[in-house]
């Protein structure tokens, strides 16, 4: 707490500062502080261990306590910096400063808010007064997001975390029994996220407090371009306007100033592409890597979503030089591109949860085959398991999330698009699965309600995945 306090008194006078002077280096200053504070407590526990290992130095490793929330709460000012610097935000009351840093639906996992779409809502009187509209969608939201984390991620972590463990002890898993299990982590965070995302809407809206969605079905990308904008979207909204496209515009200064071509539709050269849109794209998905986690684990997920990325965008101009549709809703072209997709995020979210890289490449090897195929049942992998996992498969490819549930209500802030393969699908569950005000509906949501929070009385839930970072 007087770590969070003072950076928001830091944070709010700098600020203050840059909204009547445009002070360049007081804003670098200002950012660099937040990152060293960051820095220290996620970081310098891993750059020890490694440049002890490296040196061969055998230095004692310090225990740091890493604050919660410190990743989200140190992106947030430095948007809030950043913007100031631009005048796109302002703040003279402290008061208000504070709850926008503070407002604790959000606070701890996200979404990564922006001073402009937070405080006008906190200088709404409404806010002040029960709306009933508000408290019912929001009660309906949250209720939805637990039972998404205590009913379905919590079971799906008993079918994952026996995988990556024998993984660790270097167990000689076949190959079923590692994809299994990758697919097990996979369904597993996607809830786990998932179910917190809604939590933090319908919590923020109890308040009275839209908050900006932050997932949006990410499993139905037929791409891994659109599984970013579907996947963590205010993390990606804020690494593309803070990073990506600052460094990506300066290349392109110093690349056209050289007077050579730049990134041009469908006459693209190789060196330009490699320049201008592979390297930032790389270096932003490997900031986005540790972001998450103090661990070369973490910057081999950011460089693995990067490369991926980088083959996307190139796939993608290769079609508009030869003149091919970039994106077809047949499908026999939409299916394989979103099970593509999906084994994509797969293996990068070995990485993700493995606890080293060690354990990850063991894991890859498993899943390339290695050791066998292993179609007989196991200890790690039966045939219930499978089932169960190509229900909530179907679940997540074919029935409406929650922002398309609700659709005819406004519960979050920001636009979130329907997969363009599932358009024909949406206009039948906008008939069938639509929330009505009924009885029939509110029976539904109330059985929702009562079994996670039966759950969460009965068997304590396991932290949320993204608490940890």
């Amino acid at each position: 707490m007087p770590l969070l306090l003072a950076s928001i008194v830091v944070n709010y006078a700098v600020g203050a500062i840059l909204t009547r002077r445009k002070v360049k280096s007081l804003l670098i200053a200002g950012i660099t502080l937040n990152l060293l504070l960051l820095g220290y407590y996620k970081y310098a526990g891993f750059l020890v261990v490694t440049v002890s290992d490296v040196l061969d130095l055998g230095l004692p490793v310090p225990t740091i306590l890493l604050p919660l929330a410190i990743s989200f709460f140190t992106f947030q000012q430095i948007a809030y910096l950043a913007d100031a610097y631009e005048d796109v935000a302002a703040e003279r009351s402290f008061a208000n400063y504070c709850l926008f840093i503070t407002f604790f639906p959000h606070l701890i996992a996200g979404p990564i808010t922006h001073h402009k779409e937070m405080m006008p809502q906190f200088d709404d009187a409404r806010i002040f007064k029960p709306q009933p509209q508000m408290l019912a969608l929001g009660g309906t939201v949250f209720v939805v997001g637990l039972f998404k984390k205590v009913i379905i991620a919590d079971t799906i972590a008993l079918w994952a975390n026996p995988v990556f463990a024998a993984a660790g002890k270097g167990d000689a898993l076949q190959m079923f029994e590692a994809w299994g299990g990758a697919l097990s982590y996979m369904l597993q965070i996607y809830f786990d996220f998932s179910g917190y995302s809604d939590m933090a809407i319908g919590l923020g809206m109890l308040f009275g407090i839209r908050l900006p969605f932050n997932f949006n079905s990410p499993l139905k990308a037929r791409n891994i371009i659109d599984f970013w904008s579907r996947w963590h979207m205010t993390l990606t909204r804020f690494v593309t306007a803070y990073i990506y496209n600052p460094l990506s515009l300066s290349l392109t200064r110093r690349w056209l100033a050289s007077g050579t071509p730049g990134l041009r539709r469908g006459k693209t050269s190789p060196a330009a592409f490699a320049v201008l849109l592979a390297l930032p794209t790389i270096l932003a998905m490997v900031i986005i890597g540790l972001w998450h986690g103090a661990g070369w684990q973490f910057a081999a997920f950011g460089l693995v979503h990067g490369l991926f990325l980088t083959i996307n965008h190139g796939w993608r101009m290769l079609k508009m030089r030869w003149q091919w549709r970039v994106d077809s809703d047949r499908p026999i072209h939409f299916v394989p591109s979103v099970l593509m997709t999906m084994g994509c995020v797969m293996v990068g979210l070995v990485f993700f949860r493995s606890p080293d890289l060690a354990t990850a490449f063991h894991l890859l090897r498993c899943m390339a085959g290695f050791n066998g195929l292993g179609f007989h049942s196991s200890e790690l992998l039966d045939w219930d398991t499978v089932q169960l996992q190509l229900l909530l498969l179907t679940i997540v490819w074919f029935l409406p999330n929650v922002q398309e549930w609700l659709r005819r209500y406004e519960t979050g802030l920001g636009q979130v698009d329907p997969a363009t393969w599932l358009d024909r699908k949406l206009r039948l569950d906008s008939r069938m699965f639509a929330l009505q005000p009924t009885p029939a509906f509110a029976v539904v949501t109330g059985l929702i309600g009562f079994l996670a929070v039966t759950r969460t009385l009965s068997a304590a839930p396991t932290m949320f995945l993204y608490f940890q970072f």
